[in-house]
């Protein structure tokens, strides 16, 4: 990728070949979103800043609730959805709060589609795509994560660098391990993975 194209776009560790198939994929999700409204489900990663967008849920969702903002957060919850004709075949699936998201993938760790939980990394699958995940804002108060890893979310699979940049949010991913078996592993979750 060009320098000079690098610097106005997200993060990425793609070739020029992909990253142009992820920016037409882009592209066409922002121009969907402004045709038809907010898609039912969003692909993350193809937004220039998903921080803003996840912060935007927890703010509408306070300003209509009348929750303070300061003592909201987001939960996560892992569907078994993996296409979005699924979730429209489904009754009761469209969210007042809250928003599915795609394009996640988990590295360090498999998961479970029939458990809905992490499991061990089968032999050379380094990368696993999740089904889309569930962003609900809720109060501080009343999110209870036992069970859960909080997995960290970075945009690229470089992670972070030292001043935090690359942390997108964090996910709660059900588990029957502790979660410091986990954290050992150094499962994560990454928005773009490496071609």
């Amino acid at each position: 990728l060009p320098l000079f194209w690098a610097k106005l776009a997200p993060a990425t560790e793609k070739r020029l070949g992909s990253w142009m198939v992820h920016f037409i994929k882009r592209h066409r999700q922002y121009e969907k979103w402004i045709k038809e409204g907010e898609p039912q489900v969003f692909w993350l990663s193809g937004l220039h800043i998903p921080e803003s967008y996840l912060t935007a849920l927890v703010q509408t969702t306070c300003r209509r609730k009348g929750w303070p903002l300061d003592k909201s957060t987001m939960c996560t919850f892992v569907t078994k959805y993996k296409n979005v004709d699924d979730i429209s075949k489904e009754k009761g699936n469209t969210l007042m709060d809250g928003s599915y998201v795609s394009g996640l993938y988990l590295e360090g760790a498999g998961w479970n589609s029939d458990l809905s939980q992490l499991e061990r990394q089968k032999p050379k699958e380094l990368v696993v795509e999740l089904p889309f995940l569930q962003v609900v804002p809720i109060e501080s108060s009343r999110l209870k994560s036992q069970g859960a890893f909080r997995t960290p979310v970075y945009t690229t699979s470089q992670r972070r660098n030292a001043a935090g940049v690359g942390l997108v949010f964090e996910a709660d991913l059900s588990t029957n391990i502790h979660a410091s078996f986990w954290a050992l592993q150094g499962v994560a979750i990454v928005m773009n993975k490496s071609d």
